[in-house]
């Protein structure tokens, strides 16, 4: 794995790859925007309704801008992994044609493109797990963190198996029918842990967090064809 990514590193001034990670980094600040923009005018909405429910209210307006900033700020905080590889999942094929074209030229010319509508279907569902699952267990997330022991690894370890399971059907889409995919996943569960694992730290790193969904793509790659051979 250590090999897969510092191919994949190596590989992100090409051409095809840079423009993935601009079209993905468009994409992705346009939803925030959107949202941003969204959260403003509700939040404008509220403080208005509140101050004439109080009778009038001087600050309702920097209430309203200060409140937007902070839910944007924890937006962000909170789901920026999800909406990240939901976006890269509808350009993954572009990443993953990269790398296979370069190093697996032979799985290259064998594989199949993946319809923009599977790319959708796959990209929505990877970020619906990562926000339900979390969801689900955040109380345990919170029961840990109050005993003071194994909240992050607890994190950790549900978003490594999560994001290595969305990495690896990226890739695997291009190569086998959907009716193989759980046997393939079953196979590979531990290599595709290990692939989430490298994943998920790159996303708590400051600054490479914004490549980690593009480099993701391309080890996820490299570990399918690696697994092969």
């Amino acid at each position: 794995m250590i090999r897969a990514l510092f191919l994949s590193i190596g590989q992100l001034f090409d051409r095809r790859v840079a423009m993935v990670f601009v079209k993905s980094m468009a994409l992705t600040l346009l939803v925030f925007a959107g949202a941003a923009v969204g959260i403003w005018l509700g939040m404008h909405r509220f403080s208005a309704w509140l101050a004439a429910w109080m009778g009038g209210w001087a600050g309702a307006n920097d209430f309203a801008d200060i409140a937007t900033i902070a839910l944007v700020l924890l937006i962000h905080w909170l789901l920026f992994r999800a909406i990240a590889v939901a976006v890269i999942g509808i350009f993954a094929d572009d990443v993953v044609q990269a790398v296979e074209a370069r190093h697996y030229p032979k799985a290259h010319a064998g594989a199949r493109d993946v319809p923009l509508g599977r790319s959708l279907a796959m990209g929505l569902g990877s970020a619906t797990r990562l926000i339900v699952v979390n969801l689900l267990l955040s109380p345990l997330y919170i029961m840990l963190l109050i005993t003071g022991v194994g909240t992050p690894i607890a994190f950790f370890l549900v978003n490594s198996w999560l994001l290595g399971r969305d990495f690896g059907d990226m890739v695997a889409a291009r190569h086998m029918p959907a009716s193989q995919l759980s046997k393939w996943r079953g196979r590979t569960r531990f290599r595709r842990f290990a692939l989430g694992a490298f994943g998920t730290g790159i996303f708590f790193i400051p600054g490479l967090n914004l490549l980690a969904p593009i480099i993701g793509a391309a080890m996820a790659a490299h570990a399918f064809h690696q697994g092969r051979s």
